[in-house]
């Protein structure tokens, strides 16, 4: 029960004539959270995507008082919204001042707070303490012990203050007690050992402590969250039983649900923002291919599914994907930086190491399935803005015509099969870039005859090489990638040269059969 506009008392009989009244923690964290219902706050500002999911239910866990594990794969924001719980405590509150696990100034349980409260009365000192002090956190790993979450006799206090073991003043508190009158989260709970995963129980059922079998126990005041992936992932260790039975509330996480959530989070925890004197413009269908790979990956077959894919990987790949743009404005000295089709090779390094690959997906290869994804991704998104090119026709082709002439694409795959190529380099200047995209019959009138807002070169010129990169894709042209360059040029010729130089296997991805083909 938070003190308006006076100021805050310093001494135990100021806070009693205040009239101050102390709340349990789980008390506090409701009625902050109804003050913010009434108030139509936001109570999680930049969660995105679990409005009507995964929010609810963390409300009504804490309208209920219930503690709570969040159940989910990796990337899902577990940690994060655990974190957020604090914006629900008061903003200060008033313990026993020296106090090592934030006493309440009326209900001291601490052997150096009940002493001081004896000895000094209302004239015992109080300190009022922010939100970041009562909040602990702890990652589960196997060499956690009863001691660091709990606490231990602590022998150099013991011999310095002369003490015996079993004497109270000689506990060295551990991490959940230093969290009395807050919030504690352990994360990765399936990590925990069994055996300390039952030294939780007490704290769980009792609400307080007992260290090392004396007959020391301390009624703990402690809102409890928990973070674990689902356990038949998780091969380290469960969550024994009886402590999963005294949870109170599993709460299940998810990922985006569609594409758009998907680049608000990446949008929202990215940094694009690079230079104060160079533009950062991301054209959206290049932020839907890579939301849309993680999507690909989500799904993949080559993928570890129970593993999950994070949505740290369209972040880091988006990070990627800018700073290539970056490199080649600097060395260019352009003031845009707008990334290109032939700058998703660069979004690679954000993938590789962020999917965990079943057997059929090692054989291939980590770097050979991110290219398959984001090949995949190009395909779909291309046909959001363009005609499907593999789409059937309604009427039968005339048997003595070469080429559909309804077919959008026409014009350009004519030009690649009159033998012509281009090649585009990494750290091409726009100019040329733009220039070379030109030269192929018939690529800028139909990029223009579909996208009827294109509103400057730059982004006319991402366009065409994002309607090749879409053809190639859809198995219309060809595409050979070298480190810092591509071409495109004629699928059929490319296929004939392949097989007549016959300089060792070669392996593809085909994005019709989903499968490599050497």
């Amino acid at each position: 029960m938070p003190l308006n506009g006076a100021m805050l008392p310093n001494t135990l009989g100021e806070l009693k004539q205040s009239g101050y009244k102390v709340l349990s923690v789980k008390d506090e964290l409701r009625a902050n959270l109804v003050e913010k219902l009434r108030n139509k706050e936001e109570i999680f500002p930049g969660i995105i995507g679990y409005e009507k999911t995964v929010l609810p239910q963390v409300i009504n866990a804490i309208l209920a008082k219930h503690d709570i594990i969040f159940l989910g794969l990796r990337g899902q924001a577990k940690t994060k919204m655990a974190r957020m719980l604090v914006n629900l405590l008061d903003e200060k509150i008033p313990i026993i001042k020296g106090s090592e696990i934030n006493d309440n100034p009326f209900m001291p349980i601490s052997k150096f707070a009940v002493d001081t409260v004896s000895e000094k009365g209302d004239d015992s000192e109080i300190e009022w303490i922010g939100r970041d002090r009562r909040f602990g956190e702890k990652l589960a790993t196997p060499d956690v012990t009863i001691a660091d979450l709990i606490g231990d006799i602590d022998p150099i206090k013991a011999a310095t203050q002369r003490l015996h073991y079993s004497h109270e003043g000689a506990i060295h508190f551990g991490i959940v007690p230093r969290t009395n009158r807050g919030i504690f989260a352990i994360n990765e709970l399936p990590d925990l050992q069994p055996r300390i995963q039952v030294g939780l129980l007490n704290i769980m059922q009792e609400r307080d402590i007992q260290i090392r079998g004396f007959n020391i126990r301390f009624p703990l005041d402690v809102f409890i969250v928990y973070t674990a992936n689902p356990e038949d992932y998780t091969n380290r260790g469960n969550i024994i039983t009886p402590l999963k039975d005294r949870i109170d509330s599993q709460i299940l996480t998810h990922y985006p649900k569609n594409i758009e959530d998907g680049i608000k989070i990446t949008e929202s925890q990215s940094w694009l923002k690079r230079h104060h004197d160079k533009e950062v413009v991301i054209p959206y269908y290049m932020k839907e291919i890579i939301e849309n790979a993680a999507h690909e990956a989500r799904k993949s077959e080559f993928v570890e599914q129970k593993s999950g894919v994070s949505a740290r990987l369209t972040i880091s790949a988006m990070e990627n994907l800018i700073s290539n743009a970056e490199r080649r404005s600097i060395i260019n000295g352009e003031a845009i930086i707008f990334p290109r089709i032939t700058d998703l090779t660069a979004a690679l390094p954000g993938m590789t190491g962020k999917i965990e690959l079943v057997f059929e997906g090692e054989q291939e290869g980590p770097v050979k399935v991110s290219k398959a994804l984001i090949g995949k991704s190009v395909r779909e998104v291309f046909r959001k803005y363009f005609p499907d090119p593999l789409k059937k026709k309604q009427k039968r082709q005339p048997i003595d015509e070469s080429r559909d002439p309804s077919d959008p694409y026409a014009e350009i795959i004519k030009w690649f099969e009159g033998g012509n190529y281009i090649e585009l380099n990494d750290d091409m200047k726009f100019e040329e870039y733009s220039m070379t995209l030109k030269r192929v019959e018939g690529l800028e009138k139909t990029v223009r005859k579909y996208m009827k807002t294109v509103e400057n070169e730059y982004e006319l010129a991402s366009m065409m090489e994002f309607m090749l990169d879409g053809l190639h894709n859809n198995s219309k042209i060809a595409k050979d990638e070298a480190d810092d360059s591509v071409s495109y040029k004629d699928m059929v010729g490319a296929m004939l040269y392949s097989k007549a130089t016959q300089k060792g296997s070669h392996s593809s991805y085909d994005y019709e059969s989903e499968e490599w083909s050497n």
